[in-house]
């Protein structure tokens, strides 16, 4: 997962100029929350995929860049915990909403 694919998505979403909409049925323009979560996620598990075949490399002996293969694994580790982390900050967030009295 590339952080500066997802802020960059996240900002956009931010900016988007809804004050202006007088019909509340109007969807605002680019991608939704989901569709951002959902690629993200998608490119957590290409990431831990390749990081998998890189370990499995590694242990047979037919690595041909240790350097980047260690890379790679050390980069899918962080995207997890990335990951990780948007999720209990979500979820967090979610259980704040939901003890907030109306």
């Amino acid at each position: 997962m590339n952080l500066g694919e997802v802020l960059g998505s996240i900002g956009s979403i931010g900016t988007q100029n809804v004050s202006n909409n007088t019909n509340l049925n109007v969807k605002p323009q680019g991608n939704s929350f989901s569709d951002i979560l959902k690629s993200s996620m998608e490119d957590v598990n290409t990431q831990q995929v390749q990081a998998y075949d890189a370990m499995q490399s590694i242990a047979s002996g037919k690595v041909e860049n240790l350097q980047e293969a260690i890379q790679q694994i050390e980069e899918a580790e962080l995207s997890l915990k990335l990951g990780l982390e948007v999720k209990n900050k979500a979820l967090g967030a979610f259980k704040e909403i939901m003890h907030m009295q109306v």
